[in-house]
């Protein structure tokens, strides 16, 4: 599995391959009786020789280092790659028997000899593990793949041996054992994206994420895996094509089309640019996409920072109202605090004075005390004049509120042009298609109905939202309270 660039000849030892046992060339030179047969000096030997040069080229040129014995235990065959490692030239080696005093100390040839030699009474490869010796004196660890070589007889003629510094062959192992982890039971989706910006490789967790079999998202355009979100997902990878990957990772909000439904996920994503290692010049196979499931501790944090939020404006609340010395004007600057992010406008509506719940029968009965503007946004403002009954119709939600002494959600249905229809029936302003009503309770009484609308454009009253209404009612009934009681409040 080499060549011996010291006498120019080639020999073409194989694992079935051999000249009677001899390890003599397969291929020998021209015999003096077909140079004397009539023929010229040289017939046959331009094949020949070019043969030979072939197969040096070849074994030259391979990356890992060759050599090869005969039977005898000879060296015929050293290539480049073994001369870099131990810096013995093929003139050097060709010729020597085993590696006793030049590539191996004394004391450790016999075993090596051994070992090395013992694969022409076995079949098949072997590998082993020896320290060799460089030319400048210095040891190197090395890993053996050594298999023996058959003469035309079929009879053992000799052994070839590739070998490699361990540490190299250690990080090739290394390398692979990486790649099949990455892409088998990875903790973190890796996906290969070819130029054409199409899964090639998915692995087990990016399948899942995907909502698809790992050989079923092969080959289709991201496109029809992701409703929403996949063109700045796309911009990324083309990004990693043309300019490389990103110092750092990257956060996508991506909505996934599944059996289940329309689902919205955030992938916190790495990119590595993937370049052939055969190319003199880097040559882009694809990208690969590494990325984790991180919807769960957004919303978290999402839902933190919103608390972090809220629970400051109620404190700035709080001290704004202890500042006011009209109860009523306490009660808007409350609104105005618990308005910001989180509805676009507020109503509040309160009962006549001496009205309990029980009475509160028809929708007129309530009256109107504060609001935001309906056209435009704006801060609450008690209304003037006061004292004007809403005509909230049967089953209203504010009346559900103060039926129920709690909270009722509710939102426009999707048939209903923008929810202007709906509001405009609830007499709310037509922007309005969420709506969360809270009572308002003070001293086991029921004072009114605190009303939070929001536009089409977000998303609808949840719990959270609920809790954080019924914190703000609570304030603002028991300073409307305050105003009734000290005089002059509505409804008195």
């Amino acid at each position: 599995m080499g060549a011996s660039r010291s006498s120019g000849t080639t020999d073409a030892l194989g694992p079935d391959e051999g000249a009677e046992g001899t390890g003599e060339p397969v291929c020998p030179e021209p015999s003096a009786a077909a140079e004397g047969d009539g023929g010229s000096p040289g017939a046959g030997a331009p094949a020949a020789d070019s043969g030979a040069e072939l197969l040096a080229a070849l074994l030259d040129g391979m990356d890992a280092a060759l050599c090869a014995f005969d039977a005898g235990g000879t060296v015929t065959h050293w290539n480049r790659e073994a001369e870099r490692i131990l810096g013995w030239s093929a003139q050097e080696a060709v010729g020597r028997t085993g590696f006793a005093g030049w590539a191996v100390r004394r004391a450790d040839a016999h075993e090596v000899q051994g070992r090395l030699m013992s694969a022409m009474d076995a079949p098949g490869r072997q590998v082993h593990e020896f320290a060799l010796l460089r030319k400048d004196g210095s040891r190197v660890l090395v890993r053996t793949q050594s298999a023996r070589v058959l003469g035309a007889d079929g009879k053992p003629a000799g052994v070839y041996c590739a070998f490699s510094e361990v540490h190299a062959q250690i990080d090739l192992e290394r390398a692979i054992a990486l790649s099949e982890a990455l892409l088998e039971d990875a903790s973190w989706g890796v996906v290969l994206v070819d130029v054409d910006l199409r899964p090639t490789v998915v692995n087990a967790y990016a399948s899942r994420a995907l909502g698809g079999g790992r050989t079923t998202l092969l080959g289709r355009p991201l496109g029809e895996l992701v409703v929403q979100g996949v063109e700045e997902l796309e911009a990324a990878l083309q990004h990693v094509l043309a300019e490389g990957a990103p110092g750092a990772p990257a956060e996508f909000w991506v909505t996934l089309r599944t059996a289940e439904g329309e689902r919205r996920r955030c992938w916190r994503s790495g990119f590595l640019r993937l370049a052939s290692p055969l190319a003199e010049e880097p040559v882009p196979l694809g990208v690969g996409w590494l990325f984790r499931d991180v919807t769960a501790a957004k919303l978290a944090q999402q839902e933190a920072d919103r608390l972090r939020f809220r629970t400051s404006q109620l404190h700035r609340a709080a001290r704004a109202a202890a500042e006011c010395e009209d109860p009523m004007e306490a009660v808007t600057s409350l609104l105005d605090f618990a308005l910001a992010g989180f509805a676009d406008h507020v109503l509040l509506d309160l009962t006549p004075g001496g009205l309990t719940a029980g009475e509160l029968t028809a929708g007129e009965r309530l009256v109107r005390t504060a609001a935001t503007p309906s056209d435009a946004p704006g801060p609450c403002l008690l209304v003037a004049g006061g004292s004007i009954p809403v005509r909230y119709g049967p089953g209203h939600p504010a009346l559900q509120a103060v039926e129920r002494i709690g909270s009722v959600r509710t939102s426009a249905g999707t048939g209903e042009a923008g929810g202007a229809a709906w509001a405009a029936e609830r007499r709310w302003p037509r922007d309005a298609a969420h709506a969360l009503c809270t009572v308002l309770r003070s001293r086991g009484r029921t004072l009114g109905v605190l009303t939070f609308l929001r536009a089409a454009n977000r998303s609808a009253f949840e719990r959270p939202d609920t809790a954080y209404a019924e914190t703000v009612a609570a304030r603002v009934a028991a300073a409307a309270d305050l105003a009734r009681v000290v005089g002059g409040g509505p409804g008195e």
